[in-house]
Order: structure tokens, then sequence, then C-alpha cells
């Protein structure tokens, strides 16, 4: 039976996007455009709503206003809020409010299909703990955000086939899980998945460890050693921070990669291999090449399909998965105290984190939470480690605060005036309009009327820098961005695409 979705959105034409794309994936819709309207359709009898899609930024009762109602109802209605690009205080306050994900605008189908199906799995069945087996494919990995979303897209390419892959990031991305999946996927799955951390091998065992090493090759080779090549053989071998490999182990590892062979420590013959090689570095491959600690031709040769897998401060729409995720896998770990949720708070403030460490930060801190959880309940309390990286976020229950104002709108938008300064001469004293910094905190004005030479600046010049201090100003909230400038939010994304302006980057770099 087909679930049933209650979109509210102020844009009649997000309004229509969002109920094609539910639609598309199965489920039926209803449409109101106010958050009274929305808490009139959930109070009045009729078909029972089984999900809300939610916008923040609403005249009359805001998107907030709504899931606080809905909180002190104490509904389990799961909600998903929308967001403007750079929005992620207004998240904050909506998940401490209880929102159970979030999505940025303009949302993709997929994106929203995906964080619907969590949410309607979630509420049938919440905290159903899933298989935490060594062989996971693609559907085992948390893609919640766009960013992930083409990470697992690109992998699921490159699975098809054995084309070498190399996996960039931070450490802790999760560049060893997509690792397992493109194997788990590839016409090599049941074979075997050899993983070497470069990093970790003493230099002086790195080319015995990789390629083995014959019975008194060397003083202490009491016996003969077949090597993390041989044992991949018809399966995959995963070099984990290949940037540390020695530059003498790397000539070697040119020729098994060109050749398909080895040459084994001590023997005379080199040795034929089928291996299928993924690597992962978080270093930059290229700065390595320039200063002569990578060789560039090895660097050509596995380079061929390379994945960038960003930082989890880049994707925080995958925060609230992951952390459901980490909450069922370790609630039937055994010796852990049943956990069955957590609280919008603490949600709240993880969501805010940055997460250096990213994700295995994130599961070592929900696995220390879950230890020390004596409720069902995770709760702020369990965090301490991450509240003291947050300055200023009190566990109070009051608002959050960071080192810039957040969550608040600014009241007013100061006057937008020609920046004329009083001098002894006839000439206007204005900035170069390419100079121009964006500072909505100064109070200044930050749009100039005047060009250099004293003349009048073309229409399209003012509109474009008014857009980007309006960007800046508003935080990247695209609903008041498009309210306080009197323009529709489809006019202000076909604006932002005529004059190519990064909403998350708004601030034009000086020439």
């Amino acid at each position: 039976m087909s679930s049933r979705v209650l979109i509210v959105d102020d844009d009649p034409v997000q309004r229509r996007l969002l109920k094609s794309a539910a639609e598309r994936a199965g489920h039926l819709c209803e449409l109101v455009e106010t958050g009274d309207a929305a808490l009139a359709r959930l109070s009045a009898p009729g078909p029972r709503i089984d999900a809300l899609v939610l916008d923040l930024m609403m005249p009359g009762k805001s998107g907030l206003e709504v899931l606080e109602h809905l909180s002190d109802a104490q509904t389990s209605l799961p909600v998903i809020v929308q967001t403007g690009h750079g929005g992620i205080e207004m998240v904050v306050r909506a998940m401490r409010a209880g929102a159970f994900d979030f999505v940025v605008k303009p949302v993709s189908p997929e994106r929203l299909a995906l964080a619907l199906e969590n949410a309607l799995k979630a509420a049938r069945a919440p905290a159903a703990p899933g298989p935490r087996g060594r062989s996971v494919g693609f559907g085992a990995v948390v893609a919640a955000s766009p960013a992930m979303e083409r990470v697992v897209s690109l992998a699921r390419r490159a699975a098809s086939s054995t084309i070498p892959v190399v996996l960039e990031g931070e450490s802790g991305v999760g560049k060893e899980m997509i690792a397992r999946a493109i194997q788990a996927e590839s016409p090599r799955r049941g074979k075997p998945f050899i993983i070497v951390n470069c990093g970790a091998i003493p230099e002086n065992l790195v080319e015995s460890i990789l390629f083995g090493h014959e019975k008194g090759a060397f003083t202490g080779a009491a016996e003969r050693h077949a090597g993390k090549f041989v044992e991949a053989d018809g399966g995959t071998l995963f070099l984990d921070e290949i940037g540390e490999l020695p530059q003498d182990v790397q000539v070697k590892l040119l020729r098994a990669v060109q050749l398909g062979e080895i040459e084994t420590v001590g023997a005379r013959l080199p040795r034929k291999v089928d291996v299928r090689l993924i690597s992962a570095t978080n270093k930059d491959l290229i700065a390595e090449v320039k200063a002569g600690r990578f060789r560039e031709d090895l660097y050509y040769r596995l380079n061929v399909f390379p994945v960038h897998v960003p930082a989890l401060r880049k994707r925080k729409e995958d925060i609230p998965q992951l952390v459901r995720h980490f909450i069922a896998r370790f609630s039937s770990a055994p010796g852990l105290h049943k956990v069955s949720g957590i609280a919008p708070d603490t949600m709240a403030l993880l969501t805010a984190h940055d997460w250096p460490g990213n994700i295995r930060e994130l599961e070592n801190a929900i696995h220390r939470a879950m230890v020390l959880c004596d409720g069902g309940v995770l709760t702020p309390d369990l965090f301490p480690q991450i509240e003291a990286q947050l300055p200023g976020y009190r566990l109070d229950g009051a608002e959050a605060i960071s080192p810039a104002p957040l969550l608040e709108p600014h009241a007013e938008t100061p006057p937008l005036q020609p920046s004329l300064a009083p001098c002894d001469s006839a000439e206007i004293a204005v900035p170069p309009a390419d100079s121009m910094v964006l500072a909505p905190a100064s109070g200044q004005p930050a749009v100039t009327t005047i060009s250099e030479d004293g003349e009048v600046r073309p229409i399209a010049e003012i509109e474009e820098e008014l857009i980007r201090f309006a960007l800046s100003f508003y935080e990247g909230r695209m609903s008041e961005v498009a309210r306080r400038l009197g323009i529709g939010r489809s006019t202000l994304y076909r604006k932002l695409k005529d004059y190519a302006i990064d909403p998350d980057n708004p601030v034009r770099q000086a020439a």
C-alpha cells in the first residue's frame, strides 16, 4: 500500500516538483502552502499522513513552529525539512525540534525518494539492526547526500570492470568501505580481498610483504613467504595510504601494474599474477609527484579512475543516517545497552559538529555513548567531547550559539545606497566593484551604484552584487533571500545560474 506524504511549501513551483518526485517514488501526495494549513490537515479526520516534507522558511507559521507544535503534541510522524544552501544553522534548530532528516534545495528526485524511504522505514520498524558482514555491497554504503550519491555512482561503474581505481579523501571518510563495495559487486566477488596499509609497514619489510620472499633470501628469512600479491591472485588488492610507499618499491609496483607480474625477493624468475588494484590515499598525489616523493609514471598508471570521497563536514546530510546506522549496529552487539533512538537535541549537536575525524570519529562517539547510556535514548550529556569542540553550544535546551551569529535571521536589511565618501575634490570616492567584500554584520553599505570613473553602473552588475550580498547577509537561506529581494525562488535560482553565483560562496573573489 502506498504511503501518503504531506508536502508543505509556499512556492507553487517547489510544490509541483516535490509532488512529482514523491509520486515517482510511489507515494500519494497532498499539498498545502502554509504551516497553519499543514497543522489543520494533520488534526483533521481523513486518510493518515505517513510522512511530512516541510519547508523551513514560510510566511505566517514557519516550518520550525510547525515542528515545535508536532514535538509538543508528541507525534511520531517523520518530518523531512528543506533548507537552502548554507543553512546548516537552521538545520540544527530543526533537528533539535525533532526533524528526522533534511534535504538541501533544490533537492533531486533521488535524494527525496531516499529520505522518504528511510523515514518511512524508521517509522515502521525503528532501530531494526542489520547484519554486520565484512563483504558488503553498495547497499550498505550510507549515501544520503548528493556528493556521496555521486561517489557511489562512480564506484558502481568502476565495479563492472578491472580498471585501477584510486580513492582520494581524508582519513576516516570510508574509503575502505567503498573499496569493499567495489569488490563485492564486481565479477571478482567471492575471490580474495586483501588489504595492505602501506603506511603501517616498516620500510625495510614493504617489498617482502607485498611481493613475498624465498627461504634464505635475507637474514631472518627462515621460511618462504608468498606475499600479498600472490594472496590476492584472482581477486582484489587494496593498497591503503599508497602515498607512503618507498620509491624503490614503487618501481616494482609499476612493473606489477604494467606487466601483471611480480619479482619475489630471492627468486630467479618473475611470477604472473592476476590482481585488480584499488588504491587509497589521504595525500595530494600530484603534489607528491611534484615534490619527487611519488613516481610520475606510477601515478598515471594507478590514477586511471580517481574517485574523491568528500569529508563528512561537506556532506552533513549523511550524518543523521550514519547516526541511526551505528545505533542499529551497536544495539545488536553483545554487552551493550539496548538503545531505541536518539534525542532531537543530540541529533542537532551531532549534525552541528564538523567531525575532523570523519566517519571513524562519529562511529567511535556513538559507540562510547552507547556504552555509557543507561536509558533507551542517547542524550546530549553522553557526548561531552563533542560539546567541548562547539564553543557556545549549550546543552540546557537554549539556542545554540557559534562564534558567528547563528539561527536568528537579521531583522532588517541595511539601506542600499551609493557609497559616497566626503572629499575635497569633485571626484566621487568609491571602492572598485571587483574588490567589494560582503560583510553583512558590519552594517555598512555593500552595494555601490557608481563605477570607478564616476558613472552609474549597469543594472545587471548592481543586480548581481545585490544577490551576492543578500545570499551572504541571510546566510544562504534561499526563501528569505527571494522574499527580501521581492522575487520568486525559481527566479532566484535562474539568476544564480545566469550570473554563475555559487550559493555556498557568494562573495566575489578579488581579481
